[in-house]
């Protein structure tokens, strides 16, 4: 009876115990199935969710930083130069005055200092066509530009310490960092264009596979950018007065003092203002207040530094940074020198050499022996001003290319220059004569109005003639601006000629440079094939997950040479005879191996 009601406890408490179980086990069943719903409600489509739509605002959001690089590009080139060329006007002006040299640093020879430091600014650069491409594919056009910018900050602050082994290192620094910035800015900003048509065209199917744009496709975009960037960065002229029309200018002798001993101005004289007063201070200005002036002007130079840092975007994405590094040193290194075997960039060298001349022409020739010959030091500023001003009014004109041909800008220009060269070539003026404030700012307009013209034309032209080659534009503005190192070198040579001679080479180099771009565009009208050198395919280690593959690289199809292509028959060939041979042993492995397990189980099976 016990184990029966042993038993019979047992089976109550069984009965007691299963419906709980199974409750639990109900309840469990339940929250599974609850939870499995809410993650497919989760990662399921979303009802409310638009896929295109949310693309198309991802893509938008791309295109506004696209502008942001533009203007921010713009902007830090802009206070980068505000502060060198203020400094440097304000610097040579307090070491040209007898008594500051004098009463400041005694016997240290600011002047002589000062011929080296001008040397080291103009002489450097012409041997940049050598390293600049290194630079930038080694350093990237981002960094490049934010280290340039780091070089003038450099130089602004040698000033608080003004001596031989401060200035001079510094102004060879500037020397050599002045190409690879200017290659780099000329690069950013076409860069951005490409960008910005493939982020507004994310839908087409060249773009979404990364191949080489249309022709064509993106030059609205170039033309557009390329006059954001002159009409921002031509302020820098303006800006660059302030230091001396606020510090400076309180202390400058009249013009009866300054130039009691100067006879003629104009294309009569020789040098820069031969006669000119070696003392230009009526005071000297308090060490303090130049300690501060530089300080601030310090603080800007940070700031172009930060807004290169920060506010620009990359130019090129990351693989592409390695494609264009896995070249070969030796590659990068002479591709300059080949692409100039093209007929285009030959025939345009004259142009870049102008581009070069006319600017600063404008900045010592013009404002030196036109304008403070006659005007005096006080009126310095008020010329560049109004130079600079028109230069940054005037380069939206280049938003004309837009619908007219694209030699309308440059021949405009041109054309400008001509009249203003043959108007300078004829007019000798006595110093004393008054009454010619107006037309020299009159002239001083309109020759801003041809740098307007012939800056963005020559910089659109460039972007839309290699508009497709991205991984050719370091080498292109590379170039040009070289070109422009060199006319730099010549204006530093030439400062004591004659008036008139300077101004006939400036006009006989801008003739041969309109003669040279007919010439170019009416090959170019008949289709004769230009010579582009070949870059090498990228030849990548096999390390890491990205280039396992060999056919990796962002290359288009086009762009391969028939070497390339026998070279890449030849190697599937070989892969294919080495995959046959290696599955040819497998399968003999496997056949052994087979065997061998048949002659164990027979003898397993045998007694």
């Amino acid at each position: 009876m016990e184990a029966a009601d042993g038993g019979e406890v047992v089976q109550d408490s069984d009965l007691l115990v299963r419906p709980d179980v199974r409750q639990n086990e109900l309840l469990h069943v339940g929250q599974e199935n609850n939870v499995q719903g809410q993650m497919e409600d989760f990662l399921g489509p979303q009802p409310e969710y638009n896929e295109e739509e949310e693309e198309r605002k991802y893509y938008r959001r791309k295109r506004l930083g696209v502008i942001k690089n533009v203007v921010a590009a713009s902007v830090g080139a802009m206070m980068v130069y505000s502060v060198y060329m203020g400094l440097l006007q304000m610097q040579l002006i307090l070491h040209y005055d007898m008594t500051y040299r004098e009463v400041k640093y005694s016997n240290l020879g600011l002047e002589d200092i000062d011929r080296k430091m001008l040397m080291g600014i103009n002489v450097t650069p012409i041997i940049g066509l050598l390293y600049t491409p290194v630079l930038i594919r080694f350093l990237g056009t981002k960094w490049m530009m934010f280290l340039a910018s780091g070089i003038y900050a450099l130089f602004v602050s040698t000033n608080y310490w003004e001596r031989y082994y401060t200035l001079v290192p510094s102004a060879v620094a500037i020397g050599v960092a002045i190409v690879p910035f200017w290659a780099s800015l000329g690069n950013y900003i076409t860069r951005m264009a490409q960008q910005y048509y493939e982020y507004a065209n994310y839908k087409e199917e060249h773009v979404q596979e990364q191949k080489k744009l249309p022709k064509g496709a993106c030059h609205r975009y170039i033309i557009i950018f390329q006059s954001v960037f002159n009409i921002i960065f031509s302020l820098s002229f303006v800006f660059a007065e302030f230091p001396m029309r606020l510090v400076l200018h309180e202390d400058l002798h009249e013009n009866d003092h300054t130039l009691f001993n100067v006879k003629k101005c104009g294309a009569d004289i020789s040098g820069i203002i031969p006669g000119f007063n070696t003392t230009v201070l009526t005071r000297l200005p308090r060490s303090m207040l130049l300690i501060q002036v530089e300080s601030v002007l310090m603080g800007f130079a940070f700031l172009s530094m930060i807004v290169f840092l920060l506010l620009c975007g990359a130019a090129y994405r990351p693989t592409e940074e390695i494609d264009l590094r896995s070249i070969g040193w030796g590659n990068i290194f002479q591709l300059p020198f080949k692409h100039l075997r093209d007929y285009r960039l030959r025939l345009l060298c004259p142009f870049f050499v102008y581009s070069g001349f006319e600017v600063l022409f404008a900045v010592t020739g013009f404002s030196l022996s036109y304008g403070v010959c006659v005007l005096g030091l006080k009126q310095l500023w008020l010329l560049i001003v109004v130079y600079g001003l028109s230069c940054s009014v005037f380069s939206s004109l280049s938003l004309s290319l837009l619908r007219l041909p694209r030699w309308v800008c440059l021949v405009s220009g041109a054309v400008v220059h001509v009249v203003l060269l043959v108007v300078l070539l004829s007019l000798s003026i006595d110093s004393k004569a008054p009454g010619y404030l107006v037309p020299l700012l009159v002239i001083s307009a309109l020759w801003g109005l041809g740098t307007a013209l012939n800056k963005t034309g020559v910089s659109t032209l460039l972007g839309i003639l290699y508009a497709e080659e991205k991984e050719r534009l370091d080498f292109i503005y590379t170039i040009y601006h070289w070109c422009q190192a060199i006319a730099i070198f010549i204006v530093y040579l030439w400062s004591h000629l004659p008036m008139r001679a300077k101004l006939s080479i400036l006009l006989v180099t801008l003739l041969l440079a309109c003669y040279c771009y007919w010439v170019m565009e009416r090959r170019l009208a008949n289709r004769i094939p230009f010579r582009l050198p070949r870059i090498p395919r990228p030849r990548h280690k096999v390390k890491g997950y990205r280039y396992l593959e060999e056919d990796n690289s962002d290359e288009s199809d086009s762009e391969k040479s028939e070497e390339d292509e026998e070279d890449d028959e030849e190697g599937e060939e070989e892969h294919g005879e080495h995959l046959e041979e290696e599955l040819g042993a497998d399968d003999r492995e496997e056949e052994e191996e087979e065997e061998g397990q048949g002659d164990q189980d027979l003898r397993a099976d045998s007694p």
